[in-house]
């Protein structure tokens, strides 16, 4: 896999006057563009940094990875020399996952973590997922799989020449996340906050709560309107919240400088 951080981190990386850099994980199938927008309605001081994985958007060429570990051992090498500045993770569903394992990997190869993890979507890692694996069923059963889980747009599932693109993509995210394993350890020093839908019933509340047990700090759970895509249904709602959890970043790392 390439170790150019141009690859996989979009955008202006200088400092300038950022007083915060935001990594952005995305979701199963998804790719940096869909924090592209962001930037614009966050604070001038946050700098948004879409993370870009082989197999999507820029990197549509590359072999996306299969396995979670060693996604996060090459992303902790190209991330690190933009960690010269303040940081948080955010992460929807699978890239909630990504977010908090990159956190535990910082802090064990190089004692760092972020500034704060925000998780999207995703039950906690530590709570069992009783469903069956499917990214090995054959194509019919896997998008009829994709449409019950209210994983993928409804609109790409009925773009036929899009879904002969995506499958492969979509069956290699799925089987990193399926087959990935929780392995218990002290809990993260920075705060976590979650967010969840209110509709979203693949993942309801009180999965999300026990993201709590995994940090020693400050906990915050916020449920927004909508189904799992709520961030972009209520992008707005979710940004607002993002905004005002990057100050509290912000005013923290002020407070202890």
């Amino acid at each position: 896999m390439t170790k150019t951080a141009s690859a996989w981190f979009q955008g202006d990386h200088g400092a300038g006057q950022v007083r915060l850099r935001m990594f952005c994980f995305p979701y199963a199938g998804g790719a940096a563009v869909v924090y592209r927008n962001w930037r614009k309605f966050l604070p001038a001081t946050v700098q948004v940094i879409p993370v870009e994985l082989p197999g999507r958007g820029a990197r549509l060429k590359e072999t996306p990875f299969l396995s979670l570990p060693a996604l996060i051992e090459d992303l902790s090498e190209v991330i690190l020399p933009l960690l010269d500045a303040p940081f948080v993770f955010f992460g929807h569903s699978m890239g909630a996952v990504i977010a908090f394992e990159l956190a535990r990997c910082l802090r064990r190869k190089y004692d760092r973590e972020p500034q704060a993890v925000f998780v999207s979507g995703r039950r906690a890692p530590q709570v069992p997922d009783n469903n069956p694996v499917s990214y090995n069923l054959p194509e019919k059963e896997f998008i009829e799989e994709l449409s019950g889980l209210e994983g993928t747009p409804k609109e790409v599932l009925e773009d036929a020449e899009l879904m002969e693109m995506m499958i492969p993509l979509l069956r290699a995210d799925f089987q990193l996340i399926q087959t990935y394993n929780y392995v218990a350890d002290v809990p993260l020093q920075c705060p976590i906050t979650a967010y969840g839908g209110l509709q979203d019933y693949h993942v309801p509340r009180d999965v999300l709560l026990p993201w709590k047990e995994l940090t020693s700090s400050r906990f915050a759970l916020h449920m927004l309107p909508g189904d799992h895509f709520f961030l972009r249904s209520h992008q707005t709602l979710l940004l607002e919240l993002l905004t005002q959890g990057a100050h509290e970043v912000i005013e923290s790392s002020r407070r202890s400088d």
